[in-house]
């Protein structure tokens, strides 16, 4: 028996503020969209063009706060082909929330708080 990562999710306040960060941020794109026949959620696949692993971002209607991450001791990690390049656009885009130049590796915080781990993609 073989399993194989298909997908993370998580869930976002504001759908299209999370979609333009996840653009800008990292390049990820729009792959799949389901929304419900009642309008009470849409599910947006997000790729980057080069695995098969996608970002799966939850939006609810009814949902009225932003959501709760507690210790927020889980993230998601990318690597980067230019790692310095990647830095300076997280640097202008203000969304640095943490760096560890020891490991050489940081992370940027999304609008919702999920931090994500930037990674050179040698290491």
């Amino acid at each position: 028996m073989k399993f194989t990562f298909a997908h993370n999710n998580i869930n976002v306040f504001d759908l299209e503020k999370s979609l333009n960060f996840y653009k800008q941020a990292l390049g990820l794109v729009e792959t799949r969209r389901k929304e419900a026949s009642d309008g009470s959620f849409i599910l947006v696949f997000l790729g980057d063009d080069t695995t098969p692993h996608k970002l799966e971002l939850t939006w609810l209607r009814d949902r009225t706060e932003p959501y709760d991450l507690g210790d927020n001791e889980i993230h998601i990690a990318f690597t980067a082909d230019d790692y310095e390049a990647a830095h300076v656009l997280h640097k202008e885009m203000d969304c640095i929330c943490y760096e560890n130049e020891s490991m050489g590796i940081y992370f940027i915080e999304d609008p919702d708080g999920y931090w994500v781990e930037i990674l050179p993609q040698k290491r």
